[in-house]
């Protein structure tokens, strides 16, 4: 991997967490699915159209994109090892030719200025040491004409579903996981159109939306899933068994409210944002 200056986010990525990312993509690709058309249908992507998927994963969304823009080129940038090895693996197994994979750090790493039609990215670049310098860093490898179109959450709600599904693991919830810290950076919508704006972005578009995410085929399959996701499985760490397994048998209680023929469905509300780069005449 090239030179990085996100080192945190690298080495959480790396670790036990990205690991399980790539051990599990199906069901982490599952509880993110059902934003895909939304996502998809604000980037715009066309057949002959070069993307980049920033912080791509596992790759679903590359995946996606590459289909689309079957006469094009599509790159996924990732900094995980593991979750790109899977990415690598499950492209070759669908047969697409025109998707490549690289790691490395999407605020530094080397991109062709001008080299992208679209900037694509499913959460990733919520975890940006540096989001105005990131922003600016990619801004340069868009066209003129091209577009940015990127999903992140909304703020949590306490009184919403997945909170009220989770209530009993909140108590033990007392800091981020290594590779979630960062996940709250881009909550705001007005901290979001001053990093992309101050990046050399305009035409910012911030839209709501619902959606089912998927956990498991069931209360207790789903609660198994939910206890092995990484920021619980990390505050889970020094908690006695006897504990756990109370907190267990509680969420699956509270989980069978959302128990349909689709399988465990909470919804889930993120942000879709596009933008466009600023003409580079404009940007002082």
């Amino acid at each position: 991997m090239r030179a990085i200056t996100n080192r945190q986010q690298a080495e959480a990525w790396n670790d036990w967490e990205g690991i399980h990312w790539a051990e599990h993509s199906e069901r982490y690709d599952a509880m993110m699915g059902a934003f895909n058309a939304p996502l998809f249908a604000a980037a715009g992507v066309t057949a002959d159209d070069r993307v980049l998927d920033v912080g791509c994963g596992t790759g679903q969304t590359t995946r996606i994109a590459a289909r689309q823009a079957h006469d094009g080129d599509v790159v996924g940038l990732d900094l995980s090892a593991p979750m790109l090895e899977r990415a690598r693996r499950d492209a070759a197994a669908e047969g697409l030719s025109n998707v490549t994979f690289e790691q490395g750090d999407a605020q530094v790493h080397p991109l062709p200025v001008r080299g992208f039609d679209v900037l694509l990215s499913r959460g990733g670049v919520m975890f940006f040491a540096d989001h105005i310098a990131a922003f600016t860093h990619l801004r340069h490898s868009l066209v003129p004409a091209g577009r940015l179109a990127f999903l992140g959450p909304q703020p949590a709600d306490p009184d919403g579903a997945y909170a009220r599904a989770t209530a009993a693991l909140a108590p033990f919830l007392r800091e981020a996981s290594p590779a979630a810290r960062g996940m709250g950076s881009l909550l705001d919508p007005a901290r979001i159109r001053q990093v992309l704006t101050a990046a050399g972005f305009t035409d910012i578009d911030i839209a709501p939306v619902e959606a089912p995410m998927t956990f498991g085929s069931d209360a207790v399959d789903a609660t198994e899933f939910i206890l092995a996701m990484g920021p619980v499985r990390y505050n889970l760490g020094d908690v006695d068994s006897a504990t756990i397994s109370r907190v267990r048998a509680e969420v699956q209680d509270a989980l069978r409210e959302f128990e349909t023929i689709d399988g465990v469905c909470i919804p889930g509300h993120v942000w879709i944002v596009t933008a466009s780069p600023e003409h580079p005449s404009s940007i002082k």
